[in-house]
């Protein structure tokens, strides 16, 4: 206690820190060469109200809540952007020769000094809390990056695969930093590069008649993040195409490329390219592949224990099939790839056969189709039965000879994974028998059913119980015994977040081939009597996890109904 002075000291005093925890901020501080208020403020010990406003009482300083300052009026030309970002202030405003500065920490007078220094002006501190000051100052710096008249210099030489030698010519011309071109190059690199950094799973480069929007698609949901000049419309088509190895004259067709961006010697990121002509130009369409989603492991995706468990178990299987269905974009990628890490072992040959191959696996054997050369799911997996496999993965059965060869590869000693687009686990099995594959196949051959969609999770930081009547609840589908235990939240919305959402979890229903499913499918029943059984023998629907999910506290009733229905 004897050694703490200044702000920590009033912490420890009005009991908000102890002592060991304030020297323990004041260490972590100086390694990580932050301030002690955005330490004390991100190791989550304080929170950023009262710290300002103990701060503001202790150095007799003005309290500002930033949220109501237009940052429109930001003195920037007066202060450079290096220094804000490098002390993490903000110059507010200027009367005659003084200039106020938005600080959290009025400790660190270095920020201040070297502003008065450059200036040549008197500077105030006026105090704001940390956590919107860190949120503003991000705001500022990000749309000073995608202003296409600011981008930096540092954005020109993202490594990228080499073009193939006839688009060389062509690369260098786009990659040119004279001229008109660079800050288009350097305008579609910060905007990759952002785009992981915000965890989205596609770009959209969108051209329409009198404007041009980019968006990205964070958490399922699209939402717009730069507006450059529509003039610039086939300029930016030009540099991706060049960038994904495309024909740059083509402007009539789609087409397809990849990117392979080097973050750095160990990490690399994809992006699946899509070009459409539309009425107004070429739209662009960036998938980013991000090989590390494979790598999460079945416990972060969100199946429940029982769940977890009977995938495990259909892994651990010689033989049989396990077939992962939904919508695009629910995630089906993700299941399968996490289960074949799982089987990726030494001793074990595995096999795949994508359209196309998403994400490079090391230690598996993937094959891309390309049905212009006659390479179609059914001629792979012909193959693949012909390579000593152990372990087969088929990206999508869509017609009876993929469907009859996978049964008879499942039925002779193979594990086969796949996908089928319907909703349902029951669907699944019924759209199966529509495509001709007898029942008595599907009733010995499969043995999982996986039926998927991805909600919206709800933001840790800021979520808020909700009021909602208990008969509107049981109307929902929750049971009198999940109320008593349920944990129901709805989305707020903070500086952290998307709309009071962060990130997504899984919804699983996940049905094992019984024989009481086994025999309704022999008698040709239907799937709402497979889904009937499948309840019976206590397999969670969709609908079901969906609100365990929601009675977890995990996600809301509104994102449940949203990805669900009863």
């Amino acid at each position: 206690m004897a050694l703490l002075t200044g702000l920590p000291r009033r912490l420890v005093e009005q009991q908000l820190l102890s002592a060991q925890q304030a020297q323990e901020l004041l260490e972590q501080a100086r390694q990580n060469k932050q301030h002690f208020v955005a330490a004390a403020v991100a190791a989550g010990k304080v929170k950023a109200r009262p710290l300002a406003m103990l701060a503001a009482e202790e150095f007799g300083l003005p309290l500002l809540d930033l949220a109501s300052f237009d940052l429109e009026l930001l003195e920037t030309e007066l202060v450079s952007r290096e220094l804000i970002e490098k002390h993490r202030v903000l110059p507010l405003f200027k009367r005659g020769n003084r200039l106020y500065v938005a600080q959290s920490d009025p400790s660190a007078m270095l920020a201040i000094d070297e502003i008065k220094f450059n200036t040549g002006m008197t500077v105030e501190s006026v105090l704001v809390e940390e956590d919107k000051l860190h949120s503003a100052v991000d705001r500022f710096l990000n749309a000073s990056d995608t202003s296409m008249g600011d981008l930096g210099g540092e954005l020109d030489d993202i490594d990228l695969e080499d073009p193939d030698a006839k688009e060389k010519q062509a690369a260098k011309e786009a990659e040119t930093d004279s001229g008109d071109d660079a800050p288009i190059v350097r305008f579609i690199n910060k905007m990759l590069l952002d785009a992981v950094k915000e965890g989205a799973s596609d770009l959209h480069f969108e051209p329409y008649e009198k404007r041009y929007r980019v968006r990205y698609r964070t958490d399922g949901i699209l939402h717009e993040v730069s507006s450059p000049p529509i003039n610039l419309a086939g300029k930016i088509a030009a540099r991706l195409k060049v960038m994904s190895k495309m024909d740059i004259s083509e402007r009539r067709l789609p087409q397809d490329g990849r990117i392979k961006m080097k973050l750095s010697k160990n990490k690399a990121i994809d992006f699946r390219v899509n070009t459409l002509p539309t009425l107004w130009g070429e739209k662009v369409v960036l998938r980013i592949l991000d090989s590390s989603s494979a790598q999460l492991g079945i416990d972060m995706l969100g199946y429940e224990p029982d769940q977890k468990d009977l995938y495990m178990a259909a892994l651990a299987k010689p033989q049989g099939m396990i077939l992962v269905t939904g919508p695009t974009g629910s995630g089906k990628t993700v299941s399968l790839y996490t289960g074949l890490n799982i089987l990726n072992v030494e001793g074990t040959n595995i096999s795949t056969a994508e359209d196309p191959v998403e994400i490079n696996l090391e230690g598996i054997n993937q094959v891309n189709v390309n049905a212009r050369v006659g390479l179609d799911f059914a001629s792979a997996l012909r193959s693949f039965l012909r390579q000593d496999p152990d372990v087969v993965m088929v990206g999508e059965i869509r017609d009876l000879e993929t469907a009859s060869i996978a049964i008879k590869a499942a039925q002779t000693g193979h594990l086969v994974l796949s996908t089928l687009h319907t909703n349902s686990a029951a669907e699944t099995l019924t759209r199966l028998a529509n495509m001709g594959v007898p029942a008595f196949n599907i009733a010995t051959s499969v043995s999982l059913i996986i039926a998927q969609r991805l909600a919206r999770r709800l933001c840790s930081k800021c979520k808020q119980p909700a009021d909602v009547p208990e008969q509107a609840l049981l109307d929902a589908g929750f049971s009198q015994e999940q109320l008593a235990t349920a944990e129901i939240y709805q989305p707020v919305g903070c500086e952290q977040c998307n709309g009071g959402y962060k990130g997504r979890v899984g919804i699983y229903e996940v049905v094992k081939m019984t024989d009481s499913i086994s025999r309704i499918i022999m008698a040709g029943g239907n799937s709402i009597e497979i889904a009937d059984c499948a309840r019976k023998e206590g397999f969670n629907s969709l609908r079901t996890s969906a609100l365990q999910k929601v009675a977890q506290g995990v996600t809301s009733l509104a994102e449940a109904n949203r990805v669900t229905t009863d």
